[in-house]
């Protein structure tokens, strides 16, 4: 049993409706324009809302608006004359999920309003799937659903509740400091500080008064003495990111610290005994680097008790849908907003390649937050850099052909679910034929 609302003027149009869905075990709202369609939707939540275009206190589009701002799980179908159609068309963009021309079979309307509650029961399947994938792998910031991501925080969650040092290898924009601070939020060090260094980012005298700290007159400027971050981190977790950059002299003294666990300020002559549990984090091939002879082999080993290497985003697509959606929820959150993510818009996410990882993602996501102007992101909300890679063609992966194709399966999934299932509407979003999406449809066994 659904709850419907339905919004007409006429009615004889308008009772007829509610009869047809009430005998079957539907619970029918009718109302007779939009300024009670609005009343209702403050009133209750819908599954689905049947509306007029045309009506003498305004159209279906109000109707649709309303909806999403106080009810947005809603479906909303409208009814046009055919002098409404491109209305109706246009309401589809702004996030209607279908149109219905009056005087047609009414079976034929009741078929759609089937379909669209299908849909929403398949919706919200999946949504249920993806929290328990979510709840299952669940660490402190991460959204995941990868196969390939859920053996890495399988890891992390093993590895987390002991004191052993792990070292994370990623490209920029990965996650390691998202993964840094799940080991960390969910170690017995948890009421710790967490505290993160980047050991690119500074010249090598003031890194090493950063990591151990000085005294009074150990140096220029050195005017008290100051903590470094292995006692600020005492009880706690210190991320070391970028830890191929640091210098070998420094390199040396980090060792010592490690494996005597006390640290000696710049400038003293007394160690001071720490406990601060080390995760180190690169982008770098640090076996490289210690045959060239730029990092210490020994060092590497007592980094290296527990490696966790995160795969690129290219290479786990299918968190591009989790994530994007993840972030545009939160940047529209802030600005008091409900976004979705057109199928246009979703394709080129899927294909751009994301050299800059899960980072460049959220910055895409932020922006098309900003500069969208209705509550359907479009392709011109991303970046110019994203949609024009959608014209260099499918990005390299380094992943398997099978990969790809799921890639492939859960963008077509996802294209028929918003068009409501309609095999014109989602070719046309795809850019192929009908007879393209018909082949893949049975190649991936999608049978509805």
């Amino acid at each position: 049993m659904a709850t419907i609302l339905v919004v007409d003027d006429e009615p004889s149009a308008r009772t007829t409706l509610g009869l047809l869905l009430r005998k079957r075990s539907h619970r029918v709202t009718e109302v007779e324009g939009v300024a009670a369609a609005v009343k209702a939707l403050t009133d209750e939540a819908f599954d689905v809302i049947v509306t007029d275009l045309r009506m003498p206190d305004g159209d279906g589009l109000d109707v649709l608006r309303a909806a999403k701002a106080h009810c947005p799980e809603a479906d909303v179908i409208l009814l046009t004359a055919y002098a409404g159609w491109e209305s109706a068309k246009e309401a589809i963009q702004f996030g209607a999920c279908d149109y219905f021309e009056k005087g047609r079979e009414p079976d034929e309307l009741l078929h759609r309003i089937d379909k669209a509650l299908a849909q929403k029961e398949l919706r919200r399947e999946n949504a249920n799937l993806r929290a328990q994938m979510r709840n299952r792998y669940a660490l402190p910031g991460l959204v995941t659903g990868s196969a390939r991501m859920a053996q890495v925080l399988d890891l992390v969650r093993r590895v987390a509740p002991t004191d052993a040092t792990v070292l994370i290898h990623g490209e920029s924009g990965s996650g390691k400091e998202v993964i840094a601070k799940a080991i960390h939020h969910t170690s017995q060090r948890a009421r710790g500080a967490f505290v993160a260094i980047n050991c690119a980012a500074l010249p090598e005298t003031l890194l090493e008064s950063e990591l151990f700290g000085h005294v009074k007159g150990a140096f220029t400027g050195a005017a008290t003495n100051k903590k470094g971050l292995f006692e600020e981190a005492h009880g706690g977790t210190l991320l070391l990111d970028e830890i191929g950059e640091m210098p070998p002299s420094l390199q040396a003294k980090l060792l010592r610290t490690l494996q005597s666990g006390e640290v000696r300020p710049v400038g003293s002559t007394h160690a001071i005994t720490i406990d601060a549990r080390v995760v180190a984090a690169t982008n770098r091939d640090l076996a490289q680097m210690i045959r060239q002879g730029a990092f210490r082999e020994d060092l590497f080993y007592r980094l290296n008790v527990i490696p966790v290497t995160l795969p690129p985003l290219r290479e786990r697509r299918e968190d591009i849908p989790l994530l994007a959606e993840h972030f545009l929820a939160r940047f529209a959150e802030r600005q008091g907003h409900v976004l979705r993510l057109s199928p246009a818009t979703m394709e080129r996410l899927l294909r751009y390649p994301w050299p800059g990882n899960v980072r460049e993602l959220e910055n895409a996501m932020e922006r098309a937050a900003i500069l969208a102007q209705a509550d359907m992101i479009e392709p011109a909300d991303l970046p110019p850099h994203v949609t024009a890679g959608l014209a260099l063609g499918p990005a390299p992966s380094l992943g398997s052909p099978q990969t790809l194709a799921e890639t492939e399966r859960i963008l077509i999934m996802q294209t028929l679910e918003r068009s409501g299932w309609n095999h014109s509407r989602t070719a046309e979003s795809l850019g192929i034929g009908r007879t393209t999406l018909w082949r893949k449809l049975k190649e991936y066994g999608i049978d509805r």
